[in-house]
């Protein structure tokens, strides 16, 4: 299985979750590769073959972080057709900012689906304001998430 994690961040939390997921995960059944999201473009959806895991916070009035917006205005204004990509979702925000709490991952949910990608699991929103360490549940909830991925490449096999 090889799994490709996208990273949107503006201070170096969802950089440091997706780091520890990749520790978690890499090995012998699973391949993955971490990217930040710099300078990408909707081609790196190309990979048919991966699973793709968006990790990303949310910064400003309910914003992609700055190090994404490139990749996700090319997705708004190209509207590449993502039909075969799957995708979760591991959402950073701070529920302080109730109106816009999450929506980094919200913004990318969306889109990834409007453009036809199949979301495995649910889409996980963690709260800065709870007091728990995000890299630690970023662990436990990729584990959880990569048997999901399991489950669903079984069901296509």
């Amino acid at each position: 299985m090889k799994i490709n994690i996208l990273v949107g961040t503006m201070t170096g939390t969802a950089q440091m979750c997706a780091q520890e997921m990749e520790l978690a995960l890499d090995g012998d059944e699973v391949q993955v590769v971490t990217l930040l999201m710099d300078k990408l473009d909707a081609g790196v959806f190309a990979d048919r073959e991966a699973t793709y895991l968006i990790c990303t916070s949310t910064y400003g009035q309910g914003d992609v972080p700055d190090n994404a917006k490139a990749l996700y205005e090319a997705l708004c204004s190209g509207k590449p057709d993502l039909a075969g990509v799957r995708y979760g979702i591991f959402g950073l925000g701070d529920r302080t900012y109730a109106e816009t709490y999450n929506f980094g991952g919200k913004r990318f949910d969306e889109i990834l689906a409007s453009l036809g990608a199949e979301r495995i699991g649910e889409r996980y929103t963690n709260d800065a304001s709870s007091g728990t360490l995000p890299e630690e549940i970023a662990v436990e909830w990729a584990r959880a998430w990569v048997d999901k991925v399991r489950e669903r490449l079984a069901q296509t096999a």
